[in-house]
């Protein structure tokens, strides 16, 4: 049994549907660009009535919200948000949809090891993500060169758009952690949806205090787009920090699945 390939074909239906999700949002944001862009003096002046502390909450950024990198950084806080609940979604998944379907005790009789099992599922989810990522960022670069209205930094537009893909890797490292040490996961979109959410919001608190410390808490804020966009790169130890949750995330996977007794039921 071809694992690696039984997943991904597994992951097909649903890596459209987020994809597809992913893309009209950006599509939805960037057409809007043009509007803002002609008349930024009334909309700053609608904008300025909102409170500062829910103007950074959301991400927006007043200084360069009219230029097409600022408006898609705006639009990343929410396009972000989507493709986090997919690479969650997948994560969760890998090891607990064995249980719910009862197949755990079919796979594990095969002649493979826990980690080929194990490898393959999160080969599987990983291509899953660099496809959609693909995809979306070719989208996204057609739409900017369609309702821009001057240059713009490709390297920079570059960074913004593979944020995704880096928080999306912190998120699938964190579902498969839980994957593996809940012992059964009824609804693996609650989990999700519960665990995303919750971060998102550490991330805004962050935002609307300016506590620096917060932004350790809150994958969203690793790679967070408005500073990609401040700093034209990413921060170091953000990217550090990153990498180490992603390592001990996934090798805490490998170690529990090892050891842990499968239920089938």
């Amino acid at each position: 049994m071809n694992i690696f390939l039984h997943e991904l074909k597994a992951y097909r239906k649903s890596t459209i549907i987020w994809l597809l999700s992913l893309i009209a949002i950006m599509v939805l944001f960037m057409s809007l660009f043009p509007s803002f862009h002609k008349d930024a003096g009334e909309f700053t002046k609608l904008l300025e009535g909102y409170p500062e502390s829910l103007r950074k909450a959301i991400g927006l950024d007043l200084n360069n919200l009219f230029t097409i990198m600022g408006f898609y950084t705006y639009s990343l806080t929410f396009i972000v948000l989507v493709g986090a609940i997919q690479a969650m979604n997948l994560g969760t998944s890998i090891v607990s949809k064995e249980a719910r379907e009862k197949t755990a005790d079919f796979l594990l009789t095969k002649p493979v090891t826990r980690s080929t099992v194990i490898t393959a599922k999160l080969m599987a989810a990983f291509v899953s993500l660099v496809i959609t990522n693909i995809i979306y960022g070719a989208a996204a670069y057609g739409m900017a060169s369609q309702v821009k209205v001057e240059d713009y930094s490709l390297k920079i537009f570059l960074l913004l758009s593979l944020s995704i893909l880096w928080v999306q890797l912190l998120f699938l490292a964190i579902g498969i952690v839980m994957s593996v040490m809940i012992r059964k996961i009824k609804s693996v979109l609650t989990v999700s949806l519960a665990t995303v959410f919750s971060f998102y919001f550490i991330g805004m608190i962050g935002a609307t205090t300016g506590d620096a410390s917060l932004r350790y808490l809150s994958p969203f804020k690793y790679f967070d787009p408005s500073e990609i966009l401040r700093h034209s790169g990413y921060e170091i130890s953000y990217v550090i920090t990153g990498a180490v949750i992603i390592g001990i995330a996934i090798s805490a996977s490998y170690y529990v699945y090892a050891k842990k007794d499968i239920h089938a039921v």
